[in-house]
């Protein structure tokens, strides 16, 4: 027995200790509480950065997310949807559609009617820009560029084109054009058709009046002569026809030199290519004038009828 214990091994096992204790678990445990730390900063700057409609968006989407596994609904951009588009505006009918519907325009902050607007002043500007460049071209209008007046103004684009006591565009009381003037509307008519916008032409004479006062021919009578005359060589030239709305003769009512109503600046023509508003308003205007008066001829005769 006792040399079976001799003989035996003796195992003696030692254990190594590190300081700290816990190895490096430490460092997992800190690394996953910054990118917690962090997420949750990150949640907290987007929360303050959203704007209130987009957040209730957010909310109600998150009330029912299952709305397209389950029930086979749209997309969270659909139209329907509680998300409704997205955006600021949490009351946007447009974004995803469903299968069968048609697809929706995106809806800018310019209503068509502005649109239209914008379109139409910028186009007027680009025709100004390019009756200003074929004056200056073009000899003949250079030389007489001093009676062309262009501008922009409420009713569209106005050229009037101002006599002159060493050129004047008709002789003394007569409705036949100069030459000169006759150059002048021939050169500028195919610009002027270039857009779809349509014309009025109106006459405008000094105050000198004929001596039977008014009661014969007059300057209302020569004024609409003379618009008359101007449109048939824009016509003649290129101008379509049914883009003239009106020609009006005004006479001495309306004179550009007040304090000389005898000045020769006072003779003149105008013509406006009109902005789609002043075209509109002035066509419904005599509308309504005419089912005004329309309706009135028609009780009268319904009144004054024979029995």
């Amino acid at each position: 027995m006792a040399a079976n214990e001799k003989s035996q091994p003796i195992v003696i096992k030692r254990i190594k200790k590190t300081a700290g204790g816990h190895g490096g678990a430490w460092k997992i445990a800190y690394a996953d509480f910054v990118t917690a730390l962090m997420a949750f900063f990150l949640l907290m700057w987007l929360l303050g950065s959203t704007t209130k409609a987009t957040l209730q968006g957010i909310a109600q989407w998150f009330k029912n997310p299952e709305q397209v596994s389950l029930m086979g609904g749209p997309g969270s951009g659909s139209s329907n949807s509680v998300l409704n588009g997205g955006g600021s505006n949490i009351n946007k009918t447009v974004g995803e559609v469903q299968r069968g519907q048609k697809k929706q325009s995106m809806p800018t902050n310019e209503a068509p009617a502005d649109r239209s607007q914008t379109v139409d002043q910028r186009n007027l500007q680009e025709l100004k820009d390019k009756l200003m460049a074929q004056i200056k071209s073009n000899p003949e209008l250079a030389a007489f560029r001093h009676q062309l007046l262009i501008s922009i103004t409420p009713e569209g684009l106005r050229i009037q084109v101002v006599d002159s006591s060493k050129r004047p565009m008709f002789a003394n009381g007569s409705t036949v054009l100069e030459p000169y003037a006759r150059a002048i509307f021939s050169a500028i008519a195919p610009t002027l058709d270039e857009l779809p916008n349509r014309i009025s032409i109106t006459g405008h004479t000094d105050a000198l009046r004929y001596l039977n006062e008014g009661r014969g021919y007059s300057n209302f009578n020569l004024s609409a002569g003379r618009a008359n005359s101007v449109r048939q060589i824009l016509v003649q030239s290129g101008l379509a026809e049914n883009k003239v709305l009106r020609v009006v003769g005004m006479g001495s009512a309306v004179l550009f030199v007040p304090k000389d109503p005898d000045s020769p600046l006072n003779r003149r023509v105008s013509i406006v290519v009109l902005s789609r508003a002043a075209e509109q308003r002035i066509i419904r205007d005599q509308q309504v004038e005419d089912s005004v008066e329309n309706a009135s001829s028609a009780q009268s005769l319904i009144h004054g009828a024979p029995k």
